[in-house]
């Protein structure tokens, strides 16, 4: 059996992101879900790009902001207690305008824990 304890505001943001990121699943050393959150200021997005995943199910929980998604079939707004789903396959982009009030704070939840990420071109 193993139990965690973890706050994410203790953990080193991930490097090189477009936005604060903390691994819980590095943290817990989680094999099965990935388990981010995110911290996102007004202009910056939480992917590092618009992405496709094979076979990843994603979930975005929104803590506090609008977090705002491009798909090809719309753009979301995701307030604070409501969740964003992308099924696999399903292109998507997360950001924050840059006009916008205040930052975004989300839990993305993804599974399986598998890096099947693939850059989407929206002319495709």
């Amino acid at each position: 059996m193993g139990y965690h304890t973890i706050d994410p505001d203790e953990l080193d943001p991930t490097p090189e992101r477009p936005c604060d990121q903390r691994s819980i699943t590095d943290a817990a050393d989680l094999d099965n879900f990935a388990f981010n959150v995110y911290t996102a200021q007004p202009g910056e997005s939480i992917p590092l790009a618009y992405h496709v995943h094979e076979e990843q199910e994603e979930a975005f929980y929104v803590l506090s902001g609008d977090l705002h998604v491009e798909t090809p079939e719309g753009d979301f707004v995701v307030g604070a207690g409501e969740v964003f789903v992308a099924e696999p396959e399903s292109p998507h982009f997360a950001s924050v305008p840059a006009d916008a009030e205040k930052a975004v704070r989300a839990v993305a939840v993804g599974a399986p824990n598998v890096d099947d990420v693939s850059p989407y071109e929206a002319d495709e």
